[in-house]
């Protein structure tokens, strides 16, 4: 099959899981198209069946903000008629699911089909997406989409509930390869220039926007610091970074907690760890919970959203309600006291990734695909 990808090729969730999702296609022989304003990052541009296409945005004074959707669209019509595509899978609703229903409707005058596949990440239809300024367009691209998947239980609920949806909702969880996930317990795991022999390793990777609750775990850390010794690592970037900072700083734990920036190679800062840190208001999925949990690191969490659905309370991590740092604390305290249970937690968290990897989600979507087209003519 001939198929365009349009995501957000930034670091975040659904831009790795489009990406990822696109290679893998590749993989199997599919001809994909990505489709955005600049290279995903996880994008591998040498690999077989893999096109690239920037959608350029030409500022004029006229406007305040650049109307990057009609760029979007017209480059959508552009990518189709000369390449023959079939399917277009757009990952987050805004802009990218209005831009498909636009570049749909000017196919269709040039007497070509092409059906839109909408995938729903989360802050798109929780937070963004219900907004009253966006509500009424969401909820029309929506509806005007010949498929919908939500990348969990969860995130399907909040769009029904959210949204008046006369389309069927297709639940496809996001995936993880394993095999990209080395272990603490591999000999490539080298993490000596992180951390002393008796120091344990605690992460957490986000956009370090104030949904993450990046502040929470400085507070969970530097209460787990007290009573066992240990590192911090951070990655990515994002508003919360200087107050973060600032903190760890007032806090006197500067010199125990590593700002890593945004990083490539999320799979090897895994694998020095050994516990993760995930107090997020919500996660439609928790993407970042399921790649420390496919590098064997157990994960401390909230119980928002979709994250029940990965992280499994006391097998896998702990749940706790929003907000609860103390909680939170106590049960990573207590996983890093006991080498033993922290060590079949690990387990259990990897057995758990398994159960999301890409062999068993990616025919998932291929059988979306296949579908739409029979049904198309």
């Amino acid at each position: 099959m001939k198929i365009g990808i349009v995501c957000y090729p930034t670091f975040g969730g659904s831009g790795v899981v489009a990406t990822e999702l696109g290679m893998a296609l590749a993989d199997k022989g599919h001809e994909v198209h990505f489709i955005t304003y600049k290279q995903p990052v996880r994008l591998d541009l040498l690999a077989k069946n893999i096109h690239f296409h920037e959608v350029f945005v030409e500022e004029y004074p006229l406007f305040h903000f650049q109307p990057y959707e009609l760029a979007l669209t017209t480059k959508l019509v552009e990518v189709v008629s000369t390449y023959n595509l079939e399917i277009l899978h757009v990952h987050y609703a805004i802009p990218h699911a209005y831009a498909a229903y636009m570049a749909k409707q000017m196919l269709h005058q040039k007497g070509i089909d092409i059906k839109v596949v909408t995938t729903l990440h989360g802050t798109d239809i929780t937070l963004v997406g219900s907004h009253p300024t966006y509500k009424t367009a969401v909820e029309f691209s929506i509806n005007n989409s010949d498929v919908v998947t939500t990348v969990s239980n969860s995130l399907k609920n909040d769009t029904l509930r959210l949204f008046n949806v006369s389309i069927d909702v297709n639940v496809i969880y996001n995936f993880i390869d394993t095999t990209k996930y080395p272990s603490i317990d591999d000999a490539e795991c080298n993490r000596t220039a992180l951390a002393t022999e008796n120091e344990k390793i605690i992460t957490h990777v986000s956009n370090m926007r104030p949904v993450k609750r990046p502040m929470d775990v400085i507070e969970i850390f530097y209460k787990i610091q007290q009573e066992i010794p240990s590192k911090l690592l951070l990655v990515g970037e994002g508003p919360e970074i200087e107050t973060l900072e600032y903190r760890v700083k007032e806090l006197g734990i500067y010199e125990k907690v590593i700002f890593l920036g945004n990083s490539n190679d999320v799979n090897k800062v895994l694998c020095y760890s050994d516990l993760f840190l995930l107090p997020s208001k919500t996660e439609s999925f928790g993407l970042a919970a399921l790649e420390a949990m496919a590098a064997k690191t157990p994960v401390i969490s909230t119980n928002t959203g979709g994250l029940p659905e990965v992280n499994i309370d006391g097998v896998t991590g702990f749940l706790s309600d929003l907000g609860n740092v103390d909680e939170m604390s106590q049960n990573a305290i207590k996983l890093l006291k006991d080498e033993e249970l922290l060590n079949q937690f690990k387990l259990n968290a990897y057995n758990q990734a398994k159960s999301f990897t890409i062999d068993q989600i990616l025919p998932q979507y291929e059988d979306i695909y296949r579908a739409v087209k029979v049904n198309c003519c």
